[in-house]
Protein backbone atom coordinates (compact mmCIF):
# COMPACT_ATOMS: atom_id res chain seq x y z
CA UNK A 1 0.00 0.00 0.00
CA UNK A 2 1.35 3.43 -0.93
CA UNK A 3 1.57 5.78 2.01
CA UNK A 4 0.16 9.17 1.02
CA UNK A 5 2.64 10.96 3.29
CA UNK A 6 5.61 9.90 1.10
CA UNK A 7 7.36 12.69 -0.77
CA UNK A 8 10.33 11.95 -3.03
CA UNK A 9 13.02 14.58 -3.63
CA UNK A 10 16.06 14.44 -5.89
CA UNK A 11 19.29 15.48 -4.19
CA UNK A 12 22.99 15.17 -4.86
CA UNK A 13 24.57 11.96 -3.60
CA UNK A 14 26.86 14.11 -1.43
CA UNK A 15 23.93 15.81 0.34
CA UNK A 16 24.27 15.48 4.14
CA UNK A 17 20.88 13.76 4.58
CA UNK A 18 21.65 11.40 1.70
CA UNK A 19 24.97 10.50 3.29
CA UNK A 20 23.32 9.78 6.65
CA UNK A 21 20.86 7.44 4.93
CA UNK A 22 23.63 5.78 2.89
CA UNK A 23 25.60 5.24 6.12
CA UNK A 24 22.52 3.62 7.68
CA UNK A 25 22.15 1.42 4.59
CA UNK A 26 25.78 0.33 4.84
CA UNK A 27 25.34 -0.42 8.56
CA UNK A 28 22.29 -2.55 7.76
CA UNK A 29 24.19 -4.46 5.07
CA UNK A 30 27.20 -4.80 7.36
CA UNK A 31 25.01 -6.36 10.04
CA UNK A 32 23.67 -8.86 7.49
CA UNK A 33 26.88 -9.69 5.64
CA UNK A 34 29.77 -8.35 7.72
CA UNK A 35 32.42 -5.86 6.71
CA UNK A 36 31.50 -2.43 5.41
CA UNK A 37 28.22 -3.62 3.92
CA UNK A 38 29.03 -2.91 0.28
CA UNK A 39 32.47 -2.42 -1.22
CA UNK A 40 31.19 -1.61 -4.71
CA UNK A 41 33.06 1.45 -6.00
CA UNK A 42 30.69 4.41 -6.11
CA UNK A 43 31.53 7.77 -7.63
CA UNK A 44 29.06 10.44 -6.45
CA UNK A 45 29.12 11.97 -9.94
CA UNK A 46 27.52 8.79 -11.33
CA UNK A 47 24.27 9.90 -9.67
CA UNK A 48 24.16 13.26 -11.45
CA UNK A 49 21.69 13.69 -14.33
CA UNK A 50 21.52 12.68 -17.09
CA UNK A 51 23.54 9.58 -16.16
CA UNK A 52 21.84 8.97 -12.84
CA UNK A 53 19.90 10.39 -9.94
CA UNK A 54 19.74 10.08 -6.18
CA UNK A 55 16.43 10.31 -4.37
CA UNK A 56 15.36 10.72 -0.76
CA UNK A 57 11.94 9.68 0.50
CA UNK A 58 10.38 11.78 3.22
CA UNK A 59 7.56 10.28 5.26
CA UNK A 60 5.40 12.87 6.99
CA UNK A 61 8.21 15.37 6.46
CA UNK A 62 11.08 13.29 7.88
CA UNK A 63 13.79 11.52 5.82
CA UNK A 64 12.77 7.86 5.64
CA UNK A 65 14.80 6.25 2.86
CA UNK A 66 16.93 6.65 -0.21
CA UNK A 67 17.67 5.09 -3.57
CA UNK A 68 19.66 6.02 -6.61
CA UNK A 69 20.41 4.86 -10.08
CA UNK A 70 23.45 5.17 -12.29
CA UNK A 71 24.05 4.26 -15.90
CA UNK A 72 25.34 0.75 -16.43
CA UNK A 73 27.10 -0.60 -19.50
CA UNK A 74 27.86 1.08 -22.76
CA UNK A 75 24.46 0.79 -24.48
CA UNK A 76 22.86 3.62 -22.51
CA UNK A 77 19.81 1.44 -21.93
CA UNK A 78 20.45 0.12 -18.41
CA UNK A 79 20.10 1.90 -15.08
CA UNK A 80 21.62 0.20 -12.05
CA UNK A 81 19.71 0.64 -8.78
CA UNK A 82 22.06 1.47 -5.90
CA UNK A 83 21.75 2.34 -2.22
CA UNK A 84 18.09 1.40 -1.86
CA UNK A 85 17.27 1.72 1.83
CA UNK A 86 14.31 2.41 4.10
CA UNK A 87 14.76 3.25 7.79
CA UNK A 88 13.39 0.68 10.23
CA UNK A 89 10.68 3.02 11.54
CA UNK A 90 9.33 3.62 8.03
CA UNK A 91 9.26 0.02 6.80
CA UNK A 92 5.94 -1.47 5.81
CA UNK A 93 4.48 1.93 4.96
CA UNK A 94 4.99 2.02 1.18
CA UNK A 95 8.24 3.99 1.21
CA UNK A 96 10.28 1.35 -0.67
CA UNK A 97 7.65 0.98 -3.39
CA UNK A 98 7.43 4.76 -3.78
CA UNK A 99 11.22 5.02 -4.03
CA UNK A 100 11.48 2.18 -6.54
CA UNK A 101 8.73 3.70 -8.70
CA UNK A 102 10.47 7.10 -8.56
CA UNK A 103 13.79 5.55 -9.59
CA UNK A 104 12.08 3.83 -12.51
CA UNK A 105 10.41 7.08 -13.64
CA UNK A 106 13.67 8.98 -13.34
CA UNK A 107 15.62 6.38 -15.29
CA UNK A 108 12.95 6.10 -17.98
CA UNK A 109 12.91 9.88 -18.24
CA UNK A 110 16.61 9.76 -19.11
CA UNK A 111 16.07 7.13 -21.82
CA UNK A 112 16.88 4.00 -19.81
CA UNK A 113 14.91 0.92 -20.82
CA UNK A 114 15.75 -1.43 -17.96
CA UNK A 115 16.61 -1.25 -14.27
CA UNK A 116 19.05 -3.84 -12.94
CA UNK A 117 20.28 -4.47 -9.42
CA UNK A 118 22.40 -6.69 -7.23
CA UNK A 119 21.30 -7.80 -3.80
CA UNK A 120 22.18 -10.63 -1.48
CA UNK A 121 20.36 -13.68 -0.28
CA UNK A 122 20.22 -12.27 3.28
CA UNK A 123 17.79 -9.54 2.20
CA UNK A 124 14.45 -11.35 2.04
CA UNK A 125 12.45 -8.10 2.26
CA UNK A 126 14.26 -6.67 -0.76
CA UNK A 127 13.88 -9.89 -2.75
CA UNK A 128 10.15 -9.94 -2.00
CA UNK A 129 9.78 -6.28 -2.99
CA UNK A 130 11.62 -6.64 -6.28
CA UNK A 131 9.78 -9.84 -7.17
CA UNK A 132 6.39 -8.29 -6.40
CA UNK A 133 7.29 -5.27 -8.57
CA UNK A 134 8.02 -7.39 -11.65
CA UNK A 135 11.77 -7.86 -11.32
CA UNK A 136 13.12 -11.21 -12.48
CA UNK A 137 16.45 -12.91 -11.94
CA UNK A 138 19.12 -12.06 -14.50
CA UNK A 139 22.71 -13.28 -14.80
CA UNK A 140 24.84 -11.87 -12.01
CA UNK A 141 26.83 -8.76 -12.88
CA UNK A 142 28.87 -6.13 -11.12
CA UNK A 143 31.21 -6.13 -8.18
CA UNK A 144 29.69 -9.15 -6.42
CA UNK A 145 28.83 -11.24 -9.50
CA UNK A 146 31.03 -14.15 -8.40
CA UNK A 147 30.20 -13.94 -4.69
CA UNK A 148 28.13 -16.66 -3.03
CA UNK A 149 24.65 -15.40 -2.28
CA UNK A 150 24.67 -12.68 -4.95
CA UNK A 151 21.30 -12.31 -6.64
CA UNK A 152 20.81 -10.02 -9.63
CA UNK A 153 17.44 -8.82 -10.88
CA UNK A 154 16.18 -6.73 -13.76
CA UNK A 155 12.97 -5.25 -15.10
CA UNK A 156 12.22 -3.75 -18.48
CA UNK A 157 10.64 -0.34 -18.02
CA UNK A 158 7.30 0.39 -19.59
CA UNK A 159 6.54 3.57 -21.47
CA UNK A 160 4.66 4.91 -18.42
CA UNK A 161 7.38 4.07 -15.85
Amino acid sequence: MLQTGVEIRRVRYTDAVAQRLVAAAMADLGARYGGTGDDTPVDPAHFDPPGGAFLIAHLDGAPAGCAGWRSHGSSGEDAELKRMYVADAARGRGVARALLAAVERSAAGQGRRRVILECGDKQPEAIALYSSCGYARIPNFGYYRDSPGCLSFGRVLSADS
